[in-house]
């Protein structure tokens, strides 16, 4: 004899089953992220293109104002099954660009890099890009005169002193977003030396997420606000990002990077600099050296706690611009050491089994001493930003 169910248990059975049919439908496998159920079978044919999910059709076809617009909806979803370059031809790959040999350099032949770097930097719905919150300061550096044997460069000499300008920044909140949030910051700085502008731009971060730059876009566009939504502001972490840190493994240094305290800086004036990728420098006799660049903070490092930072962002907003400004307007100057790393020219461009190209990767500074060449000092506030 079958027990009898409770009529609630009953009816909650039954709109459990609904929704199930209605996520999963045709699809055994509760939680499955694709639209119909994978094959428990080795494949043995190709298949093609996946169709998309119930919630990847194309938008309702209403105005703003809720009146129907008659448009036929496929006119307004994706235009096919398959990635294409704009001009629409299909694409079998958008995350390896043309390479001269397995590591580089990239090829300006490669005509989807052009175009997908072209239009990521084309996107000027207001601060679509990247860094668009920063603060900046001026300043000077002087050279300690201890680089002469691998670059010939001028402001490098001893007590050569050289206006700089420096920019610090968050990654992807807009322009009002809080300072304090959980991101990578830029370090960029520019070098008004006598023989030119030297731009040294880098990091917060040693490393960076991706290897190849043709993924720079989708990186970008992982960490920023969900289109429908255009929330979570200036967060790191959320579903987009998880989606793309976890499906690209080249990514996970430089997420734990950003998941530890170094997300949080406590003030730009206790954050490390870093070039990330390696340089070649050439002396007076034209001998090359490969380097990575550093900067260290006279201050020390030191980072704010999640909850500290949340409490910050709440209070005041512009925390890390304000705490510049004052420090500078205050007479505190802040300073930074550059230092450098420096390993052999070699063929293979490798040290110890680490591929010097590769900007997922670090070199220890036990193995590669970072040795000091000059000192700045920021030292005077922008009058206008």
């Amino acid at each position: 004899m079958s027990e009898k169910k409770n009529p609630v248990t009953a009816a909650a059975d039954k709109v459990a089953e609904k929704v199930q049919e209605a996520v999963h439908p045709g699809n055994e496998l509760p939680g499955a992220p694709g639209p119909q159920a994978p094959s428990l079978e080795e494949p043995t044919e190709p298949v093609g293109p996946l169709p998309p999910k119930p919630d990847q059709s194309g938008p309702d076809t209403y105005s703003p104002t809720g009146q129907e617009t008659g448009i036929a909806q496929k006119k307004v979803a994706q235009g096919g099954d398959r990635l294409t370059t704009a001009q629409g031809a299909r694409l079998f790959d958008t995350d390896h660009s043309l390479k001269a040999g397995p590591r580089g350099p990239a090829l300006l032949q490669d005509h989807h890099l052009r175009e997908k770097i072209t239009h990521f930097d084309h996107e000027r719905i207001p601060e679509r890009v990247v860094h668009a919150r920063g603060a900046a300061a001026h300043g000077v550096f002087q050279g300690y005169g201890t680089a002469g044997q691998i670059s010939r460069a001028a402001f490098l000499g001893k007590n050569v002193e050289t206006p700089v300008f420096v920019r610090f920044s968050t990654v992807l909140g807009s322009r009002g977003s809080a300072d304090t949030v959980r991101d990578t910051r830029g370090f960029a700085t520019k070098f008004y030396t006598a023989e030119g502008v030297f731009d040294l731009v880098g990091n917060n971060i040693p490393v960076f997420f991706i290897q190849d730059a043709i993924k720079f876009p989708d990186v970008i566009h992982a960490g920023k606000p969900h289109p429908d939504r255009e929330i979570p502001q200036a967060q790191s972490a959320h579903d987009t990002f998880w989606d793309f840190v976890t499906l690209h493994t080249e990514a996970t240094h430089h997420t734990l990077w950003n998941m530890s305290d170094r997300g949080i800086p406590r003030s730009y004036r206790m954050m490390e600099g870093f070039g990330v990728h390696t340089f070649r420098l050439v002396n007076a006799d034209g001998a090359t050296t490969l380097v990575k660049f550093h900067w260290k903070p006279k201050l020390g490092v030191h980072s704010l706690v999640w909850e500290e930072a949340q409490i910050t962002s709440g209070m005041d907003p512009d925390f890390h611009r304000r705490d510049l400004a004052d420090a500078i307007e205050a007479g505190a100057f802040p300073q930074w050491e550059l230092g450098v790393q420096t390993f052999p020219d070699t063929e293979d461009q490798m040290f110890e089994g680490i591929d010097l190209l590769d900007p997922t990767k670090i070199v220890p500074e036990e193995l590669a001493p970072v040795r000091p060449i000059g000192l700045m000092t920021l030292n005077a506030n922008p009058s206008n930003y």
